[in-house]
Order: structure tokens, then C-alpha cells, then sequence
């Protein structure tokens, strides 16, 4: 027989408060800044994390484009994708990403692929992140709270 203090506590949708969390990654780690953020999106932070509902907060990112690489990475590290017609694949390297028209991307990919593979829930999580390249958001009106991810670990930083 089980008593009240032994039961397994699972967290409903009606309970959940959602929190804002603004992000800068100027001079961050990419890696390292995405299963961070990968993990706020889950809800994986909090005590009351349930795996099937989507208690995570709501992540806004600036600076997006001064994201640093470790290594060689930025030269030669390569993204493929595939256009669907026969010898169609396509490389770009995250140097030439981050120098184009969207260099938002090359995080919002990283944290996509650390979240569980294409599945509504993942989707529903990943509508919660707020990539921007420049310093600038449109979320003032959510009172976001800073997270200052430099500070956590010496690590998320590059060597100089």
C-alpha cells in the first residue's frame, strides 16, 4: 500500500508558470550555449520536470552572430543538407552562415538538433526559443530576466 509522501509527482499543463529568460551569447561557446539552452526549453532545470509536457521557459537569444567555435570549427566544420534530386547534396560551413543573411541559424540548428528528434512536443518546444542576430528583441513587455551564461563555467567562453 502506498502512502501519500511515496507518490510520484507529475506536473499537469494547468500548473505550469512559464518564465522569460534573456540570453546574450556575444563571444559564447556554441555548443555548450545550446544544450544550456536546449535544457531551459525542456524544462529540464526545474524540479518539477515531466518528460511529455512542455514546461519549459520561453528563451530569447541576442547577439546570435558574435557566437564563437572552438578550434577550427568556424573553417572546417560543414553543415549538409540534401535537395532531393539525385547527386544533390549541399555543404556550408558555419563561417559562411554566420557572414550571410541569417546567421541566427547556425544556433537555432544547434538547439534544434539537442531537442528530441521531430515530434510535436519538440516542435511546441522549439516555437518557445527567440533567436535574434543583433542586440536588439521585441519581448520588453514579458519582463525577461537576464541569464548570464559567462559566468556559470569558465568554460562556455573561448580561451584567449
Amino acid at each position: 500500500m502506498q502512502t501519500e509522501a511515496s507518490r510520484t509527482y507529475n506536473t499537469k499543463p494547468a500548473d505550469i508558470e512559464k518564465k522569460w529568460v534573456v540570453i546574450d551569447a556575444e563571444n559564447l561557446i556554441v555548443g555548450r550555449l545550446a544544450s544550456l539552452i536546449a535544457m531551459r526549453l525542456r524544462g529540464k532545470h526545474l524540479p518539477t520536470y515531466t518528460p511529455y509536457v512542455d514546461d519549459g521557459d520561453h528563451v530569447i537569444v541576442i547577439n546570435a552572430e558574435k557566437v564563437q567555435f572552438t578550434g577550427r570549427k568556424l573553417k572546417n566544420k560543414q553543415y549538409f543538407w540534401h535537395t532531393g534530386h539525385p547527386g544533390g547534396i549541399k555543404s556550408r560551413t558555419p563561417e559562411k552562415i554566420l557572414e550571410g543573411r541569417f546567421p541566427e541559424r547556425v544556433l537555432h540548428k544547434a538547439v534544434q538538433r539537442m531537442l528530441p528528434k521531430d515530434s510535436p512536443l519538440a516542435r511546441k518546444q522549439l516555437g518557445n526559443l527567440h533567436i535574434y542576430a543583433g542586440p536588439e528583441h521585441k519581448h520588453e513587455a514579458q519582463q525577461p530576466e537576464v541569464l548570464d551564461v559567462a559566468s556559470l563555467s569558465p568554460k562556455n567562453m573561448p580561451r584567449r
